[in-house]
């Protein structure tokens, strides 16, 4: 188990996750807090099967409004629900992606090796935005740049990012930076 945390500067907070990574599979739990779009707290369960798809998320939120819970599950065959619910725009997706969250860019980076060998992947996404925890379809595209670096792009935005070599973010501009201990 492994402790990574991250000053998230998109949320204007911070992020722990408690990660476990092992053949092929990703577990992690984590803490969020932000104040952008609004304070809220965010706590998540992250689980995968083989190859780093995602299995399950499970989302706690807490702003001004109250709490949400969200429990995303995929099924396998390319399927999704939120809260058993069919979710038909994020059909064939492999990925969640939890908004604010740098943890979720390893999944496909693990997945292509992208952080140390060459190429160029599109991928559809189940999109978390915090702390509504909406699901929608997100497109981005995961480009390799060199040991260490993947260009990462959705729609108009663009952010060259940086793996350490387990392929965790270190830094993500515009978004967060991973804090080391002293």
């Amino acid at each position: 188990m492994r402790a990574i945390t991250w000053e998230v500067s998109g949320s204007h907070g911070f992020e722990t996750a408690w990660v476990q990574l092992g053949e092929g599979v990703l577990r992690a739990r984590g803490r969020a807090v932000g104040t952008v779009p609004e304070p809220y707290w965010i706590s998540y369960e992250l689980e995968t099967a083989e190859g780093f798809v995602t299995k399950r998320l499970t989302v706690t939120a807490e702003a001004e409004a109250g709490t949400r819970a969200l429990d995303l599950l995929h099924d396998g065959q390319g399927g999704w629900t939120a809260d058993g619910e069919p979710l038909p725009d994020v059909d064939g997706a492999l990925d969640c992606d939890l908004g604010l969250c740098p943890l979720t860019n390893t999944m496909p980076v693990l997945r292509h090796g992208l952080h140390q060998a060459p190429g160029e992947r599109e991928f559809l996404m189940a999109w978390v935005s915090v702390p509504d925890l909406t699901v929608r379809p997100s497109r981005q595209t995961y480009t390799h740049l060199g040991p260490g670096r993947v260009r990462y792009a959705s729609g108009d935005f663009r952010s060259d990012l940086e793996f350490d070599d387990e392929g965790y973010v270190v830094d993500y501009p515009r978004l967060a930076t991973r804090l080391t201990a002293r």
